[in-house]
């Protein structure tokens, strides 16, 4: 496939376009609500020090503030997370606004406990009214952070997209296989048809990578389907090893992550080696997040590979589920390449 129209596929009007149109934040992520609560606490923090003529004075505004400030956040949270999708029918300054008047009723609701338990008078009782307008502002401010953040991405997902493209279909990958079909169309009709459509199917996934998400399961058929076409070059020098867990595999994933971690194995660890290598793939369910490992062997002989497919498969994890996900890759014992990777169930 020429690489200027796999750009054009790809980066052209619908794909991407679609992506920026529905470029809504979604503030359910661990790593969002870290910094948004983060955040909030430090202009907290800075607010109380206007007007605090003592350290132990700015300690108690402070310490009033966070009482206030971290219950509406976390609501805001949630509040806009269950929204997500109503927000999506909104246009930019809707969903602001939106944002907005739920940062004031939040920051609101926060102090009536205060003021059940009698702290709405005194030197650190916080105004009602001022606090719930501070809550609209910072829940806009964050908010409209959040979809900077986004559309920033999403340059990122794209050029990630396409490096996964042209590093999951190699020119060599397509000629290789057609060799193998060619080869079997007079002594197997049967299988040289299968491992057409395999390809097919391939590449069918590899022109829909910026569509949507994936899953898990789609991911695994995807590389038997790799390792099936391999399997027909190789024959015995290529030994596959399958160790699957079906509790994982509706677990949400970038498109076409597994296939280069499985095609980098075969690359380094079974092509440059006469007498072949092992591929094994194993997925876990363990403290609801579903992990994945593809262990190969590696040949003495192997050329360095240029890390492509392992950076992209890491930062795309990075981009859908960022502090949530968890991406390692190494030598281990036994002269063995690792690639361990977790996401959210």
């Amino acid at each position: 496939m020429d690489t200027a129209s796999a750009s054009t596929t790809l980066l052209g009007d619908t794909p991407v376009a679609s992506l920026r149109r529905a470029a809504v934040p979604t503030p359910c992520e661990p790593g969002t609500i870290l910094r948004a609560l983060l955040g909030v606490q430090v202009v907290v923090a800075a607010g109380a020090a206007f007007g605090s003529g003592s350290a132990s004075a700015w300690l108690g505004r402070a310490a009033v503030g966070a009482a206030v400030s971290v219950p509406a956040t976390l609501a805001w949270l949630v509040i806009c997370c269950w929204a997500t999708k109503l927000l999506a029918r909104l246009p930019a300054a809707g969903r602001i606004a939106c944002a907005a008047a739920v940062g004031a009723a939040a920051s609101w609701a926060a102090c009536l406990p205060l003021r059940i338990i009698g702290m709405d008078t005194g030197d650190y009782a916080p105004n009602a009214a001022a606090v719930a307008g501070v809550g609209a502002l910072l829940g806009a401010l964050i908010y409209h952070w959040f979809e900077l953040r986004l559309r920033a991405t999403l340059p990122a997902a794209a050029e990630a997209g396409l490096i996964s493209l042209q590093s999951r279909v190699q020119p060599h990958f397509l000629f290789n296989t057609l060799n193998t079909a060619i080869a079997l169309v007079r002594v197997d009709p049967n299988r040289a048809e299968e491992v057409l459509e395999d390809l097919s199917e391939l590449f069918r996934a590899a022109l829909g990578a910026l569509e949507g998400d994936s899953t898990l399961g789609e991911e695994i058929r995807l590389a038997r389907l790799y390792l099936d076409i391999e399997g027909m070059r190789f024959g015995k020098r290529l030994e596959v090893e399958w160790d699957l867990d079906d509790a994982v595999a509706g677990a949400r994933v970038p498109p076409l992550l597994l296939q280069p971690l499985v095609e980098n194995a075969v690359r380094h660890g079974v092509e440059p080696n006469d007498a072949g290598g092992r591929v094994q793939i194993r997925t876990r369910e363990r403290n609801g997040r579903a992990w994945v490992q593809v262990v190969n062997t590696v040949a003495a002989a192997a050329p360095p590979g240029h890390g492509i497919g392992l950076a992209s498969s890491r930062e795309r994890l990075r981009l859908m589920h960022d502090l949530s996900s968890e991406f390692q890759a190494g030598p281990i014992d036994g002269g063995r390449f690792r690639v361990r990777l977790a996401v959210p169930l």
